[in-house]
């Protein structure tokens, strides 16, 4: 989206959210009349009201300062890098990524970059690439590039396009947000990836929890992955975190996680 003006991010988000004026006059306790008059320009909000809008519009920190510019203000929402984090935040991502041996867990930014990993995972990693286990550093790319893990992926097309589905879901929530849409441009761009997996699936089922298998050392282990974020965090960079855990489906994944830590 290349117009960023107040009304014109306004009118988006609320088309986005399916709500009309009078929808979001309601949902905001304010006059469907102003929200009218700051659609179109003719009025220009305070910082209070960009803000209060763009809460009762459910955005993301990222979203609401962007609100916050085309209104003319500075953005109230910090970004930072994750060594910018304060001691608490360093020390509860410390001690998740330490309980969770021997089994994998990953942390990762919005755009799929892992920024941090526990010993289980970096194990799990060597066992299938080996030395090209620090190759790529994107979860995706990972996924799908063929030289990497998607040879080793069992049902690989099912894990692939459900992991895509979301991954288009998200860009296209975050006003076709360009690093998210020029990784999903990367993806595509494989060989091997369906051409039809270009568009959007909005009928593919999203699930809290994704299930897969991968063939390793002669044997095929079975994880179900759960995605974690920091609730009311008030920060863009914290909000925009995720710490994926991966947990054995059987014994014998249990045994190899196990085998691998010695």
């Amino acid at each position: 989206m290349t117009d960023a003006t107040y009304p014109a991010l306004l009118r988006y988000w609320r088309n986005a959210r399916g709500l009309s004026q009078l929808d979001l006059a309601i949902a905001a306790a304010v006059s469907p009349k102003h929200i009218s008059f700051l659609e179109t320009g003719r009025s220009r909000p305070s910082q209070e009201m960009a803000l209060h809008l763009a809460t009762t519009l459910g955005l993301p920190f990222r979203e609401q300062n962007a609100m916050l510019v085309a209104a003319g203000f500075a953005p109230r929402f910090e970004e930072v890098g994750l060594s910018d984090f304060g001691p608490e935040i360093q020390n509860a991502l410390r001690i998740m990524l330490r309980k969770h041996e021997p089994y994998p867990m990953l942390v990762f930014d919005r755009a799929y970059d892992i920024v941090q990993t526990n010993d289980g995972a970096n194990r799990l990693l060597v066992a299938m690439l080996g030395d090209r286990a620090g190759r790529e550093r994107n979860l995706m790319k990972l996924l799908f590039d063929p030289s990497l893990l998607r040879p080793l992926t069992v049902d690989w097309e099912r894990v692939a396009r459900a992991m895509l589905a979301r991954l288009q879901r998200e860009a296209l929530m975050e006003r076709r947000d360009e690093a998210l849409m020029r990784l999903i441009a990367t993806l595509c761009a494989y060989d091997g990836v369906p051409r039809d997996w270009r568009a959007p699936d909005f009928e593919a089922q999203s699930d809290a929890t994704l299930q897969f298998r991968i063939q390793v050392a002669g044997q095929t282990i079975a994880f179900l992955t759960t995605v974690t974020v920091f609730s009311a965090p008030q920060n863009v960079s914290l909000q925009e975190l995720h710490i994926e855990s991966y947990f054995p489906l059987d014994e014998g994944t249990e045994a190899f996680c196990r085998a691998l830590k010695g």
